[in-house]
């Protein structure tokens, strides 16, 4: 082979890399958001969506002339770690009143090309008077004006709507404001990726509540697979083919790898640790790993995959963007010394610790329950990191949480007491623990 096939076939597989790692940090990529990152999917296409389909089942669809490629991505379990969130300072997750006009929203913007923002409302209105189970939007009030124009930015993030004409914030203040939008129904229809729709799953309103379970396991409900997706229906299933099988546990497991921040062998169905130690299964994590892009971590207790790029990482830790994430490394190095992990009380004695430690730290905790806040914010950030999780009522750290260890902390300032004042931006210095 030539010097120039030779390159030829590095700068592809360097890609390919890039690309899989790109699409998993982002499932959504634009040409106006990231046009280089879309111009490496686009010329890639063919054999990333080959390497999702085989590697995780996954489907790639590539749309280089409206500017859009969307991975499919399905998950095995449910998380919520990922929600939707407000983008304005702070970038609150979406409560239910917002997931709910997201819906409403969605399904009438499939109907028009053009819209403005006043006959979209009008439309979500009359949409939501017409459903007894949905509250009415009321666009008198200015928490639905605003909850409505956190919806519609999200679209716009997403390149479903393009303000032509006008800001999206003005509604907030205003009913009347003045908004031209521009509809992409195509990228709108591509954005749920459940294989079944919701509305095949139709049930009486009232029985929702008690068989929302269910329900939610009916949409993620592949029928490439034989039997279902989980895998207690697999093995029970006589209709499964070894084949269907095998596909299944390969998917299952390699989704989690790719898609979870560590992989516990814990957390494995007994099939698939045996999966994953036979010479098959092993052969195609590690292979599936190297196109990827990412280096293998394997111990005793799980996998962890790192980036050396860090372009499939959409959430870092350490790291002291925010409070929540300052806190919960500090957290981590007091739960440490705990036996058998922490109660909640330990755990609001810690929160509270830190905030006498830190006094004009963390203002948006310095309340009467400001400590019980900080300590559940700082141990939703392990638990999504997976390094730490609820046995009973106490807070245990997982095998990963002991790669980290709390080498130093600067302040910004130091009052006339000698109290700290608040830990300084790029103060916590944090290094990885030797294996």
């Amino acid at each position: 082979m030539s010097t120039l096939a030779n390159q030829l076939v590095v700068a592809e597989r360097e890609e390919v890399s890039r690309g899989i790692r790109l699409l998993l940090a982002q499932p959504l990529i634009t040409e106006r958001a990231d046009p280089a990152g879309f111009d490496v999917v686009r010329r890639r296409k063919e054999p990333l969506a080959k390497w999702f389909d085989y590697t995780c089942g996954w489907s790639l669809v590539v749309e280089p002339r409206r500017g859009y490629a969307r991975l499919a991505k399905i998950r095995s379990t449910a998380d919520g770690s990922r929600p939707a969130r407000r983008l304005r300072s702070g970038r609150a997750p979406f409560d239910r009143r917002r997931y709910v006009l997201l819906c409403v929203t969605a399904a009438e913007l499939l109907a028009v090309p053009v819209t403005t923002i006043g006959l979209l409302a009008d439309r979500v209105v009359q949409a939501t008077a017409a459903d007894p189970a949905l509250p009415s939007l009321d666009t008198a009030g200015r928490a639905e004006r605003m909850a409505f124009a956190d919806v519609l930015k999200l679209l716009e993030s997403y390149g479903v709507l393009t303000a032509l004409d006008g800001a999206t914030e003005s509604f907030v203040e205003s009913a009347d404001a003045k908004v031209l939008y521009r509809v992409d129904a195509t990228l709108l229809m591509r954005l749920p990726t459940a294989p079944i729709g919701a509305s095949r799953l139709s049930v009486p309103s009232g029985e929702v509540p008690f068989r929302y379970e269910e329900l939610l396991a009916g949409l993620v409900r592949e029928r490439r697979y034989g039997g279902g997706t989980i895998a207690d229906d697999l093995s029970e299933s006589a209709a499964v083919s070894e084949t269907q099988r095998n596909l299944w546990l390969r998917h299952s497991v390699l989704r989690r790898l790719f898609d979870d921040p560590v992989l516990y062998r814990d957390d494995l169905t007994d099939d698939e640790l045996a999966y994953v130690a036979s010479p098959t299964g092993r052969q195609i994590l590690r292979r599936s790993v190297e196109q990827a892009g990412f280096v293998l971590e394997e111990r005793v207790e799980g996998f962890l995959l790192a980036d050396p790029d860090s372009l499939a990482t959409d959430a870092k830790f350490p790291d002291d963007s925010s409070t929540a994430k300052v806190a919960a490394l500090l957290l981590l190095e007091q739960i440490q010394d705990v036996p058998g992990g922490a109660t909640p009380e330990q755990l609001v004695e810690i929160g509270a610790g830190l905030l006498r430690r830190f006094p004009r730290w963390a203002k948006a905790y310095q309340s009467v329950d400001g400590a019980e806040r900080l300590a559940d914010d700082a141990v939703s950030v392990l638990r999504d990191f997976g390094l730490a999780n609820h046995v009973g009522d106490r807070t245990v750290l997982r095998p990963a949480a002991f790669r980290y260890r709390l080498t130093g902390t600067a302040t910004k300032a130091q009052d006339r007491s000698g109290d700290t004042a608040e830990p300084a931006a790029g103060s916590l210095a944090a290094e990885e623990v030797a294996p």
